[in-house]
């Protein structure tokens, strides 16, 4: 449901028109897929960009459907094509293993594979695609650099700006870095392949979630770090970081008579950050936009708040100014 100027959730026809697509979806609606078994076939996970979506199947796949100016959508791009009522579903198919996981920045995609490999297209003007160059690409092509050969096993985007987990615990990041992002390893605003972000003191990374301006990251050990530009959570005297800077875990309920707390999952919006700890917990901090932080008043959170949910929380997704939680009854 949502905005649907570019079939970015796909073709819905209007209750008064019948030949022209709803601009507008404003109840959940299916979207149907070009499968070849609908009946045995799941979705297994979805993102979304600016204007575009992608869809992960278990046994078929993945789709595109969206705006494809870029390439975003992994198809080659039409000059002057229509996206508006568009019935147009693409199936990616120019992958050399099974995918299972997609991500969406504004505009463009990430594909990671079985393999630990991962794949990228659409704009890459910040180097978003980490292809080694900035133009556009509409044929999902596998990244080089510095995650050649390395087993990749979560990545994240947000914006034009992209991180990268191994397997064994090291961190790469690509594309946009005027906000300091990826200021530890060069000075340069824009970086087109990936590169490996040696930090210090964080141990083995985890999980890692990105930002419009700002990035995290989650260690092994269920510690959080932050770094880059906004409202990072250490207080109104730390607005920029060019390395990560631990949050206190006092902050999310550890102690010495809660040894067992930590953050167990971390995720990023446009200007705000979530944690969830192993006790079900949700914290949050950064801009408040519109009240996204859900802690019952409209100021900016610079300390990690634990939300009041009624239920143990088990996953969270924020977007530019809202977010929104999936709990289990405690009951």
């Amino acid at each position: 449901m949502g905005l649907n100027t570019d079939s970015q959730i796909g073709f819905h026809r209007s209750r008064r028109d019948r030949t022209k697509g709803y601009e507008y979806v404003l109840e959940p609606s299916p979207v149907p897929l070009p499968l070849e078994k609908p009946q045995e076939t799941r979705v297994v996970q979805v993102s979304c960009g600016r204007a575009h979506s992608l869809l992960l199947t278990d046994t078929e796949g993945v789709f595109s459907m969206g705006n494809n100016a870029y390439g975003q959508c992994g198809r080659r791009i039409v000059d002057s094509e229509i996206y508006s009522g568009s019935q147009i579903i693409h199936r990616i198919e120019e992958l050399d293993s099974r995918v299972v996981e997609v991500k969406c920045g504004q505009d463009h995609s990430l594909f990671r594979t079985e393999k630990g490999e991962i794949y990228a297209c659409g704009w890459g003007a910040d180097g978003q695609t980490g292809l080694g160059h900035h133009g556009t690409s509409c044929k999902p092509t596998r990244l080089m650099g510095d995650v050649s050969g390395v087993s990749i096993v979560q990545t994240a985007t947000y914006g034009d700006f992209c991180l990268a987990v191994s397997e064994d615990g090291d961190l790469f990041g690509w594309g946009n870095s005027e906000y300091l992002q990826l200021s530890a390893v060069t000075e340069a605003t824009q970086v087109n392949v990936p590169k490996h972000l040696p930090f210090k003191g964080v141990g083995k990374i985890k999980q890692a979630a990105c930002g419009g301006t700002h990035a995290a990251i989650l260690n092994r050990e269920g510690n959080v770090f932050v770094w880059g530009y906004g409202i990072l959570g250490k207080g109104c005297n730390l607005s920029e970081s060019r390395v990560p800077e631990m949050i206190p875990s006092t902050l999310f309920g550890w102690s010495e008579f809660t040894p067992q707390v930590q953050v167990d999952r971390i995720n990023c919006g446009l200007n705000h950050f979530a944690a969830i700890t192993n006790r079900g917990e949700l914290f949050v901090w950064g801009k408040n936009l519109r009240g996204c932080l859900g802690i019952g008043r409209m100021d900016d959170q610079y300390f990690p708040w634990r939300v009041t949910v009624p239920g143990e929380v088990v996953d969270m997704a924020c977007g530019v100014d809202h977010m929104v939680a999936i709990t289990r009854a405690f009951i």
